[in-house]
């Protein structure tokens, strides 16, 4: 019997397919990654192909293990002002942001789980300190920081990489997960995030791995086949905020994720998504920055965008226990 299960911060329905019930086997593929260029702009000697660099880890005049650019084709542009107008009924505003590519290894070929920890935890300390460098820029309310593995993910340069947008407001989805933490919050008077840690802590079955810090948990409404979310034990609404330690321990659970999806699903394309909290919010006591991971499994088509409900043909507790399998 399909199954409807709501999700618990925002409301959002999805269906457990189990019917038409999909089994790891039938997700294996070979992914296609962008093709390689003749010359590609994010491998060491071509610097001068990409704008001029915003940062790059460690400083010259050592060889660069993290480098940080502006995008050559930008969603939004960092030069000039928002010059916020009416148009009738509509508002409009200039399109002003800003739009980087944090490429986290110079190995052209590398993978994002095969980083060694020392390599993951400069990257994500290169995460966070331009996360916490856009903050500043009073023009900017909420950074997105995510990455595209794959073709099918929107992954357009082979060489792998994150990108980091910051927006002049707050999306639509951002203000749906805070307001619905805080719709739990006034209700429970408890954080959501702490009520699902120790529900799935607890319950085991959607739990995939966890430590000291972080928990890797399959959504009990997951919307996806294998979707993950990376929780944090301790509160806290800004990642820019974490510490080393943490970052170290979230270092983990991120290679932990990424190297069971490569080998249990054959280098699925993927995205993941750093869920922030936006810039010049207080620290609520209701929010928790989280990261979510979702392979590009299936098609979202006509049912979906007609509904907002998604259909997900496998059911997470039976993902966990798949995930939990692929030893790493």
């Amino acid at each position: 019997m399909p199954e409807l299960r709501r999700d618990l911060i925002t409301h959002r329905w999805v269906i457990i397919a189990t019917e038409r019930a999909l089994r790891p086997k039938d997700f294996k593929n070979e992914n296609l990654r962008p093709p390689k260029g003749r010359t590609c702009p994010f491998c060491p000697g071509h610097e001068s192909l990409t704008p001029p660099e915003i940062l790059r880890y460690p400083a010259l005049p050592q060889p660069w293990q993290v480098r940080v650019v502006p995008n050559k084709f930008p969603a939004l542009r960092i030069e000039g002002d928002l010059e916020k107008r009416p148009e009738g009924i509509f508002d409009r505003m200039n399109g002003i942001g800003a739009h980087e590519v944090i490429i986290e290894c110079p190995d052209h070929d590398f993978a994002l789980h095969a980083l060694t920890p020392p390599q993951m935890l400069a990257a994500l300390k290169v995460y966070r300190t331009r996360l916490a460098d856009l903050r500043g820029d009073p023009r900017f309310r909420y950074g997105v920081l995510f990455r595209n593995h794959g073709e099918q993910a929107g992954a357009s340069i082979a060489h792998g990489h994150a990108q980091l947008i910051a927006l002049p407001v707050v999306p639509a989805h951002a203000q749906e997960l805070l307001e619905g933490a805080e719709r739990y919050w006034r209700f429970h008077d408890r954080n959501v995030f702490e009520d699902i840690l120790r529900q799935e802590i607890d319950d085991g079955r959607r739990l995939v791995f966890d430590n000291a810090h972080f928990a890797l948990v399959t959504p009990y409404a997951s919307r996806f086949p294998f979707e993950m979310w990376i929780i944090p034990k301790a509160h806290g609404t800004r990642f820019e905020d974490v510490s080393n330690e943490h970052l170290a321990a979230l270092g983990e659970v991120l290679t932990s994720a990424l190297s069971r999806l490569h080998r249990g699903l054959g280098d699925p394309p993927y995205n993941f998504i750093l869920h922030n909290s936006p810039y010049g919010q207080p620290d609520v006591p209701w929010y928790r920055w989280h990261i979510v991971i979702m392979p590009t499994l299936t098609k979202v088509a006509g049912f979906e965008w007609g509904t907002g409900f998604y259909i997900n043909p496998t059911s997470p507790e039976e993902s966990a226990e798949f995930l939990r399998s692929q030893r790493t």
